[in-house]
């Protein structure tokens, strides 16, 4: 009988020893990055209610969110560009000086072609954000550090946002206060960063996605990701007035949010570790399933319950936040090691084309429909996923669990997106490599795409 060798006792001191030193070089950035998305927790859902309480359309609305993906996908293709030519704090500095002046700015002008122009320049903004930090982020950290690290920054990211989002209790959201306070929170993220003893890093490495290319490698994670933009971008513009026109109050608006967030938060890793098991897709079709599901509870409620709807809204983010990963683990399993970033980026645009596409689609939805037609429209984004999910596996085989990653490297993965290079955004792939030799399928499987050779739809 062979026998297993003793377990090392772990020493508790020794662990916290080991987690002070991995967090130290980057404490301060993580104390900036509390603070700035504080502040977009709050603006994120002070908006849509304070603006449907001025009096604007849905179409007005939904353009909000429009705005918003549109300038975060002109930071992601040219954000790098400016972190290369001025170096990660000053890009930090002036970007978090540039979107608290915006902040500002929504209070002093209400008047829907303003604030779309104003949260177009917000989401350029927080997209070069992003980039200083995640690359900052990475540069601080190595192959056995960063999934601590990125659990760490993760766990900030959740637990500040739903901070902010009940910030919306403290004032009047058509008062000048909340506006105030998002840009005094954005703009203390500054001071750490301005104090920092850390050298800066060096500058972020571009990649070239190549959106066809990418579909492909894997059309179910391209798919997903724009599926996900739509959802969850219609959501985030239009959720807040939802729960606003079915008669919450400023604070149960403020809970309904933080719930969403919080089941999303709450299902990522189970969800996740059960993907690394099995067939990722069936992952996320029952994913998609719970979402759809919740999404028609809360559409058909005819008197609203609003605790019901506070854990439908749990149950919603639970399904519908935890795809955007789960798509990126997909794609991931059918992509070689060395295009790991590229794939993260290109999915990162497609979500965000999604998302630019979904606000204002759920929003004239809404305008004909009322409110209720928000989760009609989320409803239906995930029942046309799941049916297209469900051919894919028809026609595909999983990967092999050989050459799948794990749903851990994934979620770094997928926050670590960012760092890309403008005029290499294309539509067509570059010449792939000379084929190499294809293996073959096991008995009964004919007709299936082989894992390694799928890379164009059938």
């Amino acid at each position: 009988m062979q026998h297993r060798p003793a377990e090392t006792a772990v020493d508790p001191q020794q662990s916290d020893d080991l987690l002070i030193t991995m967090l130290a070089p980057i404490a301060a950035l993580l104390f900036s990055v509390s603070l700035l998305l504080m502040g977009i927790g709050l603006q994120g859902t002070l908006l849509p209610v304070s603006g449907n309480m001025a009096g604007f359309s849905s179409v007005d609305l939904g353009l909000l969110g429009t705005a918003y993906f549109l300038g975060f996908m002109i930071g992601c293709m040219h954000g790098t560009r400016l972190v290369r030519r001025s170096g990660h704090i000053r890009a930090y500095l002036a970007m978090t000086s540039l979107a608290a002046v915006v902040a500002l700015l929504h209070a002093l002008y209400v008047e829907p072609v303003a604030w779309w122009v104003l949260r177009a320049t917000s989401g350029y903004c927080f997209a070069v954000l992003y980039i200083v930090i995640e690359s900052w982020l990475n540069a601080r950290s190595n192959n056995r550090t960063r999934g601590t690290v990125f659990s760490v920054y993760t766990a900030i990211n959740l637990t500040v946002i739903t901070v902010g989002q009940m910030m919306l209790v403290l004032a009047d959201p058509q008062s000048f206060t909340l506006f105030a306070f998002a840009a005094i929170l954005v703009s203390l993220a500054a001071l750490p960063i301005a104090f920092t003893g850390s050298a800066s890093p060096e500058q972020p490495e571009s990649v070239h996605p190549r959106i066809a290319k990418l579909f492909r490698i894997s059309p179910v994670g391209v798919a997903g990701c724009f599926a996900v933009g739509l959802a969850n971008g219609a959501f985030w513009a239009l959720g807040p007035i939802f729960a606003q026109n079915e008669g919450f109050t400023i604070s149960e608006i403020a809970a309904f949010m933080s719930a969403v967030v919080l089941g999303g938060a709450l299902a990522q890793w189970p969800l996740g570790s059960l993907s690394d098991r099995m067939d990722r897709r069936i992952v996320m079709v029952a994913a998609a399933a719970i979402a759809a599901l919740a999404a028609v509870l809360l559409m058909i409620v005819d008197t609203p319950d609003k605790l019901f709807m506070v854990i439908g809204g749990a149950v919603f983010g639970a399904g519908a936040f935890p795809l955007y990963t789960l798509a990126v683990a997909h794609a991931n399993d059918f992509a070689d090691a060395s295009e790991a970033v590229e794939v993260s980026c290109g999915l990162l645009l497609v979500y965000s084309a999604g998302a630019a596409i979904g606000p204002l689609l759920a929003s004239v939805g809404r305008e004909v429909a009322g409110a209720p037609s928000l989760f009609f429209f989320t409803a239906s984004v995930h029942i046309v996923l799941i049916g297209y999910v469900l051919w894919r596996i028809s026609q595909r085989m999983a990967p092999e669990a050989e050459h799948r990653v794990t749903f851990s490297e994934s979620a770094i993965a997928a926050q670590t997106v960012l760092s890309i290079e403008p005029a290499t955004v294309s539509s067509e792939p570059e010449s792939d490599p000379a084929p190499q030799a294809e293996p073959e399928l096991p008995p009964g499987s004919e007709g299936l795409t082989k894992p390694d050779a799928g890379r164009s739809t059938p």
